[in-house]
């Protein structure tokens, strides 16, 4: 458990000091540097947004695993931070989603495209992620302490595990079906739906256009693949456990290391996307000291 503790530690101090930095400098890029504001750039802007609260999240997890799983800054303190780091994680995920999906319309549809008023379309949809997100949030901080159970008599505080069973039917139960059906899956689904139908196109267009969209799909094909699918499966057991539809001692511990090392891993995916925000700025150009691009 120690060893266990000790990498995710490292993880999560990986991911905040090569994450932050990216992400910031993408929300400085993307707010102040590119002309015109596209529906591609708002929703750049909003994963950068979603990333950087997740890493400002991480903090508190290095000091509860460095502090031997002893949560030690309040109940309240353990129901913000947690269900800030959760749900950004399917925010991000949809937002990348929005980006495939508008990078597909760009290609295979350009003329319809041009003609919407993609950017206003994209700024409603970002508020709407953002609202739904924040009323979930407030739901859940708002239902009351987090019951826990104690580990071997321990008297430390866990935050965000070892729920009580009144806990799990009461709200993490419901709160984890959602978000794992409509913040993973249906996104996910979505994702894998536009890379072949653009990876199509491109095989008979072959436009810059094209070539960019594609290579920004599959990079988020990639993060989603590498970094969200194994914490979900994981997680997706580790319901299953609680419900009682796995019951097997040694199944459940490995769930649990599993599920602790796919937590730590998710977090990588901050330090991803800059790798996305370079996609998407490599073949922009400099012009008066204004960074202009050609995302349609």
């Amino acid at each position: 458990m120690l060893r266990i503790n000790q990498r995710c530690s490292t993880v999560y101090s990986l991911a905040l000091v090569l994450g932050l930095p990216g992400n910031l400098a993408a929300l400085f890029v993307f707010i102040f540097k590119i002309t015109p504001r596209t529906a591609f750039s708002v929703y750049i802007i909003n994963l950068a947004l979603a990333d950087t609260a997740i890493l400002c999240t991480l903090p508190f997890r290095i000091h509860y695993h460095v502090n031997r799983n002893n949560w030690v800054f309040g109940d309240m303190a353990c129901r913000i931070t947690g269900t800030l780091f959760y749900t950004n994680i399917y925010l991000s995920v949809c937002f990348m989603t929005c980006i495939c999906v508008d990078r597909y319309i760009a290609t295979v549809h350009p003329h319809t495209y041009l003609k919407l008023n993609t950017c206003w379309c994209s700024t409603v949809t970002c508020a709407v992620l953002w609202a739904v997100s924040g009323a979930a949030v407030l739901g859940f901080i708002f239902m009351g302490p987090l019951q826990t159970n104690p580990v071997n008599g321990s008297l430390s505080y866990r935050c965000f595990e070892n729920f009580a069973q009144r806990e799990w039917h009461r709200r993490v139960v419901p709160y984890s079906l959602l978000g794992l059906i409509f913040g993973f899956l249906l996104p996910s689904a979505i994702t894998l739906v536009c890379y072949p139908l653009a990876a199509r196109r491109i095989s008979m267009i072959k436009t810059n256009v094209a070539r960019r969209a594609v290579r920004i799909i599959y990079v988020i094909l990639a993060i989603t693949v590498l970094c969200f699918l194994p914490y979900h499966v994981a997680y997706l057991l580790h319901v299953l456990r609680h419900l009682g539809v796995i019951r097997s001692c040694p199944c459940a511990n490995a769930i649990y290391h599993a599920r602790r090392v796919t937590m730590a891993l998710v977090t990588l995916n901050t330090c991803l996307d800059p790798l996305l925000y370079y996609v998407t700025t490599s073949h922009c150009k400099w012009n008066s000291s204004v960074q202009t691009c050609g995302y349609e």
